[in-house]
């Protein structure tokens, strides 16, 4: 096939003018076009007065060669799709692999796994993803919370409840084929080609279920309700794990784990610590949701095509004199502000959106990056420490000093503030035009009671930064609502090119609460890399 890059077509073009495009740049009639397949679309609104959509395809044509000798410039090449294609199996054991976690990683590695015919067992501390949203709407509107089934624990990982986005910085050629499996388990089909990918929240879960529903049937184990408690090993090698259930716990065999426990695992990383396998503190962010009316960013940075256009984002940086780092992060067109406590006695604030994108607000996160010379202590789990400091004070502050343990009627509350009195130094007392979504609520305040003071330095500096770049963004009744501490895992648990612990032979440390993924594809990507990893070791149990 050939690959044009670079096609540039009027806002709300369509399939045929995109083909009788390419059909013009190759110098063919329209009719030679056979196959044509959008490889990647992105919005150019550089220029406020002539916005455009940019499209790169791969069309078959007859006599490819003498159609690409005429051609000039550099935009047109020959290309040739090469399917993935899973490692050959070495492995020899006859024990089931058992996954520890069904998030993105989890659920990837068990399931390239099972399709290579190793079924494992799967182990999942929260609940099946239709109930598990239940349990998050009752926590939303109540809070009444479920300390095992809650935004960041439950079938699907935190990405679940999220806006589902699938853009990556990483280059790995796996990215195809999960993107690819997403597909077929019903995300929609653009999320192959678009710029900025998203499967939205309420599609995602229906992608959860259906990729779980592929396990079942190639002969996994799926087991709910069911938490990691320990690991038991012999001569360095793994030899079987403790789960506990409702009813009690019980002890599995097995030679091999896929550890993959989700950034907020944090009894799972003192299990590690306590058993002395080498992990390590890591950088992470943390900062405040940021909210805004969407109509208004999206004419900031569309004008006046915006109406003709899917909701605006931004994604902006800043490094400041102070040495501080500010960024947004996950941002959520359309979206609302969630509550992601997985705790009692704690408020941790994320974002989320559904696939059509139609609420009111935009929001985003609004971090500033931290690193272990922040954090009190030397050891692996310091940056815990420091995340759970800042999210009791945000609880303190958010419900009035109501004592963990017994809910109430301001319970996981979430302090926020408008941008025009976080300039001013000066606590809110209520909303402006922009109406904060967070729910069960929020408390007025002065978000400087809920974070390290040089954070909210480093975010009053970058808001007028941020506002040249994307014109309102600093607008006094923006909402920030905090906070935001679970950008990232705070622990990176050490492995070895074989992919195994440093400390412990069979154990494999996964996806992004391992420390080695950051979002949902490069943490699928890496379930699928320790799949291979397993299939190919030979190892005999």
């Amino acid at each position: 096939m050939l690959q044009i890059d670079n096609i540039s077509l009027p806002v709300g073009s369509d399939e045929e003018q995109l083909r009788r495009r390419a059909a013009k740049l190759l110098g063919v009639p329209y009719r030679d076009i056979g196959v044509l397949r959008l490889v990647r679309q992105s919005i150019d609104a550089r220029k406020k007065n002539d916005v455009h959509l940019v499209c790169t395809v791969q069309v078959s044509v007859e006599k490819e060669d003498k159609v690409l000798s005429r051609c000039s410039g550099g935009r047109i090449r020959k290309v040739e799709r090469k399917p993935y294609r899973f490692p050959a199996v070495l492995r020899s054991s006859d024990r089931k692999p058992v996954v520890v976690g069904m998030g993105p990683a989890g659920l990837f590695a068990a399931l390239y796994l099972a399709r290579a015919g190793i079924p494992c067992v799967v182990l999942e501390r929260g609940r099946p993803v239709e109930e598990r949203a239940q349990d998050v709407e009752q926590f939303w509107q109540t809070g009444q919370l479920s300390q095992s089934s809650n935004v960041q624990f439950g079938e699907g990982g935190a990405g679940t409840f999220s806006d589902g986005k699938l853009t990556t910085g990483t280059h790995d050629p796996r990215i195809g084929t999960v993107l690819d499996t997403l597909v077929g388990a019903g995300a929609p089909a653009d999320v192959a080609w678009s710029h900025k990918p998203h499967i939205g929240t309420d599609v995602l879960r229906e992608v959860v279920r259906d990729l779980r529903l592929e396990l079942i049937r190639l002969g996994c184990d799926v087991r709910f309700e069911s938490q990691l408690t320990g690991i038991r090993q012999t001569d360095g090698q793994i030899a079987g794990v403790t789960v506990m259930t409702e009813t009690g716990p019980y002890d599995l065999p097995c030679d091999t784990v896929i550890l993959a426990p989700g950034h907020s695992a944090r009894d799972t990383f003192t299990l590690l610590q306590d058993l002395g396998l080498p992990m390590e503190r890591k950088s992470f962010a943390i900062g405040v949701r940021i909210e805004h009316r969407q109509a208004d960013i999206s004419a900031a940075q569309f004008g006046d095509y915006w109406k003709d256009l899917p909701p605006a984002d931004y994604k902006l940086s800043c490094h400041l004199p102070s040495g501080r780092s500010a960024y947004t992060f996950c941002v959520c067109p359309g979206g609302q502000v969630v509550a992601a406590a997985s705790d009692y006695g704690q408020v941790v604030t994320n974002g989320m959106s559904c696939r059509a994108r139609d609420g009111e607000n935009i929001n985003g996160g609004f971090l500033v990056g931290v690193s272990p010379e922040d954090f009190p202590g030397s050891d692996p789990l310091a940056g815990v420490r420091f995340q759970e400091a800042w999210e009791h004070a945000a609880w303190a502050v958010g419900t009035g000093g109501l004592e963990p343990g017994q809910p109430g009627p301001a319970a996981f509350h979430a302090p926020a503030q408008t941008v025009g009195d976080f300039l001013a130094g000066r606590p809110s007392q209520g909303p402006g035009r922009v109406a904060p979504t967070y729910r069960p609520g929020v408390t007025w305040t002065d978000l400087r009671r809920c974070l390290p003071g040089y954070v909210a330095d480093t975010l009053r500096d970058a808001l007028p930064l941020f506002d040249r770049k994307v014109k309102g963004f600093a607008a006094p009744d923006a909402v920030l609502t905090g906070v935001e501490t679970r950008s990232s895992s705070p622990v990176r648990i050490l492995r070895g090119e074989d992919f195994q612990s440093t400390g412990l032979r069979g154990l494999y440390p996964c996806g992004e609460g391992a420390g080695y993924a950051g979002g949902i594809v490069s943490a699928a990507v890496d379930g699928v890399r320790i799949a291979e990893a397993v299939a190919m070791a030979q190892q005999k149990g």
